[in-house]
């Protein structure tokens, strides 16, 4: 079945129902709150929190960065049968600082062309399906009865419509889908449209077996070596209070945890958005029953924090971190923060823990194993040709050796 879509001025765009072909057709939103609700609870059925519209909304009202949101609502006649998520997001190249030196001369005097003296200017707009704060493919759902090909097509046709329409005025720009656990097919259709598949950083899965009633059971299930280097880590453990937040103590900390997080957002591999001060304490607000920040107190002094979610599948999804680092070393904190998380994934009676993505090895020590995550990039013009594999050298994976620390 072919799919079509003649270009559509901006002032149009916002239409209804405008269509794909003679079946389908799409609505685009620029606010969460303009979304029928109705008609995105029909495919989204709590599948995933992160395509809630509450959530959605949250990341708009608190976001400090130059950040855009599209909706879409895909329709077979007039009956919904997908949802798409979007962010558009603005930066600079100093996101390339550790890449550039590995520029081909003529590139790099090129790049130098490009930003002249206003290197603060932002040179890159960055169309991504899906989110860039989080790990994971919560970019589109469609419906059961829409088979994989079809859902493709929609969805790469619509993509191009996006990008056609929203004024790139970087002069650098691409598309991103992401994180997707397998590859999305077919293959030769993102192929021919242009889309480079690659690997990012695997996310690393705690399995929590069902004869683990406790986390002495857990470190119990470890070969002699790694047993003994958890009880060390977890004798450091002894010094600290660890406790979880209620929504008036997340904003009483709001500061500190958010320096914290800071912390660790500034050492970051790839940091294209910083959350804001809020975020953490609307958040709890918004999911006081689902979302969870606990923190870690040495001296009576805030020292570290993970925040969680409670998935609905019996499993915990770890968010955001943060810790002092001058005090990692002493106190393992780390390295305590992934033992807490399975120790609540235990007494929740979760069968699985999301560690996310970065510090693969370290969350290997503990029992996590990576799962890959595969990503589609398309270079939007001729110059962001030339900036693709220094954008991807950002994505993906470091080396790292795998470690398995059971019996």
């Amino acid at each position: 079945m072919s799919i079509f879509c003649k270009p559509i001025s901006s002032k149009k765009r916002f239409l209804s129902f405008r269509k794909l072909n003679e079946i389908y057709s799409f609505s685009i939103f620029e606010k969460a709150s303009s979304i029928p609700a109705s008609d995105w609870e029909c495919i989204l059925q709590n599948k995933t929190l992160f395509l809630d519209v509450p959530y959605l909304t949250l990341l708009e009202q608190c976001t400090h960065v130059k950040l855009n949101f599209r909706y879409i609502l895909v329709y077979y006649k007039t009956k919904p049968c997908g949802i798409i998520y979007i962010q558009i997001a603005n930066f600079n190249l100093d996101l390339f600082s550790n890449q550039i030196d590995t520029l081909k001369f003529n590139k790099l005097n090129i790049f130098k062309k490009i930003i002249g003296s206003n290197k603060n200017d932002d040179h890159l707009m960055l169309i991504t399906c899906g989110n860039n704060i989080l790990s994971g493919d919560y970019g589109f759902l469609f419906d059961e009865k829409i088979n994989q090909k079809l859902a493709s097509e929609l969805l790469l046709k619509i993509m191009d419509v996006i990008s056609k329409e929203e004024k790139l005025t970087g002069t650098i720009s691409a598309t991103l889908i992401k994180d997707f656990v397998k590859p999305l097919e077919p293959k030769k259709l993102f192929e021919s449209k242009n889309y480079f598949e690659f690997l990012v950083e695997p996310r690393l899965i705690i399995q929590i077996q069902s004869n683990i009633k406790t986390l002495d059971d857990y470190v119990a299930s470890f070969s002699k070596k790694y047993r003994k280097r958890a009880k060390a880590v977890l004798n450091l453990f002894l010094d600290l209070e660890s406790r979880i937040l209620n929504a008036e103590e997340v904003k009483k900390y709001e500061i500190e945890l958010y320096d914290l997080y800071s912390q660790v957002f500034d050492r970051a591999k790839f940091k294209l958005l910083k959350l804001p001060q809020n975020y953490f304490s609307d958040l709890k607000a918004i999911y006081p029953e689902t979302f969870f920040v606990k923190a870690f107190f040495y001296n009576k002094q805030l020292v570290a924090f993970v925040s969680s979610f409670l998935m609905p599948m019996a499993s915990i999804e770890a968010h955001y971190i943060g810790f002092d680092y001058e005090l990692n070393n002493k106190l393992d904190l780390y390295q305590n923060i992934l033992y807490s998380l399975i120790n609540d994934a235990i007494i929740n009676k979760c069968t699985s823990v999301n560690l996310g993505r970065s510090a693969a090895e370290i969350k290997s020590t503990v029992g996590a194993i990576p799962e890959n995550l595969y990503c589609y990039i398309k270079p939007q013009n001729t110059i962001s040709k030339l900036f693709l594999n220094p954008f991807i050298d950002l994505l993906m994976p470091s080396p790292w050796i795998p470690r398995n620390p059971f019996k």
